[in-house]
């Protein structure tokens, strides 16, 4: 694909060699640097959509350097931002409880551009050649953009609408998210309660290499992160937050796609993922990316 490349420069065998080895969480063999980062032992992850049976199977993992509180509830994130459409359905359940429903849990998710651009954070590099965040001629707020909460319903169930996110080095195509419960929404975000997971969810290479030959995603030249150089993700499919991902048009990738899985919390699990430095995501924010909440 024109301008993009697979990174080889960051393999498991690499992460494996730094961290000394793999750790087993849930049943599993978790990759050392993503157990590295897990901010504790508490084993909650994806259930099994496939088998319906109910599984906590990997060991939260960080939530990187570009989180900021106070995002928005609302089902669409995108302000205008460009790109690939993407319509998220996501399943919170119980994996301590038969995988009931999680009714009235809030699941929180951002992510980049299609430029790897944050929100609150524009002046970060994503690494390679890409125009600045400011060039996109869209009128979101750049505090704001692709971050946002929604609220499970009696099943579980929350959607987003939002577009495929870009890359930035050294990292794979992602998807952050936090399943937080206890809470209640006030003043157009979510308050209180504690967060039960913090994950990511991945995309299939094929998938995200053909979406990235399109525009605006084009305009972004450099090395991009395959699945199985990635730093986070460790292979285990959907219970590693690999997206079931269903083309609107098969024959044109730029209609968009529709994305689903589903989460397995324990509800009196307490896992922030803060703290956990850089957590494979490039490195730390620019100095003058801001410290205080999102604003409203």
């Amino acid at each position: 694909m024109t301008g993009i490349h697979r990174d080889k420069t960051i393999t498991r065998r690499r992460a494996l060699a730094v961290t000394g080895g793999t750790v087993a969480s849930g049943g599993l063999a978790v990759a050392g640097y993503q157990a590295a980062f897990a901010e504790t032992a508490t084993t909650t992850g994806s259930a099994s959509e496939s088998s319906g049976t109910c599984m906590t199977l990997m060991s939260s993992v960080t939530e990187g350097p570009y989180y900021l509180d106070g995002a928005l509830v609302r089902k669409d994130i995108t302000e205008g931002k460009s790109g690939v459409p993407l319509t998220l359905r996501l399943t919170v359940v119980d994996a301590t409880d038969g995988c009931t429903p999680v009714e009235g849990a809030a699941v929180e998710i951002w992510h980049c551009d299609a430029w790897g651009y944050y929100s609150g954070y524009t002046t970060a590099n994503p690494g390679g050649s890409a125009p600045a965040e400011s060039e996109d001629g869209s009128t979101a707020d750049d505090k704001t953009y692709l971050r946002g909460y929604q609220v499970a319903n009696a099943n579980g169930v929350v959607k987003f609408e939002t577009i495929f996110p870009g890359w930035y080095t050294p990292r794979t195509c992602h998807i952050h998210l936090k399943v937080h419960t206890g809470g209640q929404k006030e003043d157009g975000t979510y308050e209180g309660g504690k967060v039960n997971y913090t994950g990511q969810l991945f995309f299939d290479d094929e998938i995200a290499q053909e979406i990235l030959t399109l525009e605006p995603y084009s305009k972004h030249s450099g090395s991009y992160t395959t699945l199985d150089n990635d730093m986070v993700y460790d292979g285990g499919g959907a219970s590693s937050g690999l997206l079931t991902l269903k083309a609107v048009h098969k024959k044109d990738p730029s209609k968009g796609y529709k994305g689903s899985l589903t989460i397995g919390v324990d509800p009196d699990a307490e896992n922030t993922g803060a703290g956990g430095g850089g957590g494979g995501e490039g490195g730390t924010p620019p100095s003058d990316a801001p410290s205080a909440s999102a604003s409203s």
